[in-house]
């Protein structure tokens, strides 16, 4: 077996090598090369295996962290790549990881494609790629970054994606041919909880009530999207007909900040980190973060075809594993720094650190000359909760985006994979819900989801 290569891209000089031991990295590979060559050599090759798998591993996140060469040399020769790599095991659980991979069954598919929509809800999807969680289990995981959510959707209709990042309402949609041919999608987790806010042009700075509204053209990212039910449910609150006294269009989450810079919408109810953005080019403010209209509301999906799930049990179970173990990850709010390095790049968010980081953090401007400290601002709870299926629900009715009678409690619990959820997040160390149901409030209002009809017919402002 050959020596393992240095995946830090360190360089020739003094401590420079994989191991920081030795002069050069020519001098590291043929030390290794010398003793595995050596009769008494103890490791077998099974572990000698397992130790490159770990090093790979551990360099990934290790270019995750410090994605510029230079900046990562400087860090390993300041404290040795000893300590660098005890860091970085000590934040992500590799033994767990590589263990669950080797106790699991043989792997349907081990090369999969999978679609996001460069914003922070995609991070658990996205992380798993450079923080190797995703070859931890065997798979090789292309994450493609795709223009919009209607490219998203056709590209799984057509077996592009294996699977892909989802705004929650989408599957809902897309099992009930809404907007759509029917095509059965389940929900595996939620991507991310929270972390959406009303932006409004800095124009309007003087408009903070709603009821000034009307008029105001509107952006949110797909008609079947929590933005778009959010925003509805916000305005009708305020007396605002949404489909009469505002306008809502769709523009994909990357445009909304030049559109919002060039006049043509008023606001948008839009993904972070571009309510941020907005207020880094000082276009836009946070009238409301999304978490003041219901705290802890779902926003994106890790979905995936009803008939890949069927087919590939194995590999959808390391897929699981893999995100959930992103999802603990980003949860964690001292981690959050590091998600601000590995999702700036180009590859995926292309978004300056400091806007990622007053996202994931919570400290953040305002754009009204203010410094909000809201630390789960954005939060990334996994669990695909029936409940919040059947609110969904609930608006697409509302709103007349299906019509007729709703077997709500049906389709929640064929689209939403909640006993999935609990027995995954069982094994990577989460606790998961011992309910399944649960009640909740939007702006005050309680939420019983045993009581969807009447909750619809409780607004005075709807279409059905």
């Amino acid at each position: 077996m050959s020596a393992w290569k240095d995946p830090f891209n360190a360089d020739h000089r003094l401590g420079a090598c994989s191991c920081g031991e030795h002069h050069s990295q020519a001098e590291h590979d043929a030390a290794s090369a010398t003793a595995s060559a050596a009769p008494s050599a103890d490791l077998s090759a099974d572990a000698d295996t397992e130790a490159m798998t770990r090093r790979t591993l551990e360099s990934a996140v290790m270019r995750a962290i410090f994605p510029d060469d230079n900046q990562r040399r400087k860090f390993l020769r300041a404290v040795g790549s000893g300590t660098a790599l005890a860091a970085v095991s000590s934040l992500f659980p590799f033994s767990a990881l590589e263990a669950m991979a080797q106790e699991k069954g043989p792997l349907e598919k081990k090369d999969l494609k999978i679609g996001f929509i460069p914003i922070t809800c995609s991070s658990p999807i996205v992380m798993a790629d450079p923080l190797g969680f995703y070859k931890a289990q065997g798979l090789n995981v292309q994450v493609v970054k795709t223009a919009s959510w209607a490219l998203i959707r056709d590209k799984v209709m057509n077996k592009e994606y294996d699977a892909s990042h989802m705004l929650a309402p989408m599957p809902l949609a897309i099992s009930l041919g809404v907007g759509s041919n029917p095509q059965p999608i389940n929900v595996a987790t939620i991507q991310n909880t929270n972390g959406q806010a009303i932006t409004l042009s800095v124009r309007h700075k003087d408009k903070r009530d709603p009821k000034m509204w009307k008029g105001f053209k509107f952006a949110v990212p797909f008609d079947y999207s929590m933005h778009n039910f959010l925003l509805r449910y916000y305005v009708a609150e305020h007396g605002l007909d949404p489909d009469k006294d505002i306008q809502i269009r769709v523009v994909p989450p990357p445009e909304m900040v030049a559109n919002l810079r060039a006049g043509n919408i008023d606001g948008f109810l839009g993904p972070d980190p571009f309510n941020q953005r907005a207020v880094f080019e000082e276009v836009g403010f946070i009238h409301i973060l999304s978490k003041e209209i219901w705290d802890g509301h779902p926003c994106c999906a890790f979905g995936v075809p009803a008939e890949f799930v069927k087919q590939n049990p194995n590999t959808f179970a390391a897929l699981y594993r893999s995100v959930l173990t992103a999802s603990k990850m980003a949860r964690d709010p001292k981690n959050r720094p590091i998600m601000a390095e590995v999702l700036s790049p180009a590859a995926y968010l292309n978004q300056p650190k400091t806007v990622l980081e007053q996202v994931l953090t919570g400290r953040f401007a305002d754009g009204l000359g203010q410094v909000q400290n809201v630390p789960d601002r954005a939060d990334f709870d996994p669990v695909p909760w029936y409940s919040m299926s059947v609110w969904i629900l609930t608006q697409m009715k509302r709103w007349g985006y299906i019509k007729g009678d709703v077997q709500y409690k049906d389709v929640a619990e064929r689209v939403f994979l909640l006993t999935d959820a609990k027995k995954r997040m069982a094994e990577v160390g989460l606790t998961p819900p011992k309910e399944s149901y649960k009640k909740f409030k939007v702006l005050g209002k309680e939420f019983d989801p045993m009581k969807p009809e009447a909750y619809v017919e409780s607004f005075a402002i709807k279409r059905s």
